[in-house]
């Protein structure tokens, strides 16, 4: 192995690893597809959830708006689920041309932009739910206090770690 590490010089970053480009976009690569794995299993049951609706009797006492929602939410869904999929397909376009990194920086671009479509489906759903069980002011609460939720969980509370490793107050 010395060989090889001579033709690929080690990282210039100092984060404890002794790795090569190459391997960093490995690790990388793996670390994309176990967090592909979460969001894809997470999607498939709110899919899931939603083309079953469309069979359930209750389904035709839906208002028109209602439909429109869920129409909306399943378009999302699917959306979704193209772009979370989406690294894999380039990894399969680009196999064995030397582009690991590139399938993993496309990749880390299509699971935030993957993530930001999955809160939206979930924000989505369950105020669709609220909706239709307790009503339309029940909905806006729901759809309210779970955005907040994920913006804190999703955002801040990681701006605020990143912010802490970084050393900015």
């Amino acid at each position: 192995m010395p060989a090889e590490r001579d033709r690929d010089p080690l990282d210039d970053r100092v984060d404890g690893r002794d790795e090569t480009a190459a391997e960093r976009a490995d690790r990388n690569w793996s670390e994309v597809l176990q967090e592909l794995r979460v969001l894809q299993t997470g999607t498939q049951i709110l899919t899931g959830f939603l083309l079953a609706l469309a069979f359930q009797p209750a389904f035709s006492d839906l208002t028109d708006g209602q439909r429109s929602i869920y129409l909306l939410l399943v378009v999302v869904s699917a959306l979704s689920a193209i772009i979370a999929l989406a690294p894999v397909a380039l990894h399969r376009v680009l196999f064995q041309q030397r582009a690991k990194a590139e399938v993993v920086s496309y990749g880390h671009a299509a699971l935030i932009t993957a993530l930001f479509t999955v809160s939206v489906l979930i924000v989505g759903v369950v105020a669709f739910v609220f909706d239709v069980v307790v009503g339309d002011a029940a909905a806006w609460w729901a759809l309210g206090i779970l955005a907040m939720v994920i913006i804190m969980l999703w955002l801040v509370v990681p701006a605020i770690l990143r912010a802490r490793r970084n050393g900015t107050p």
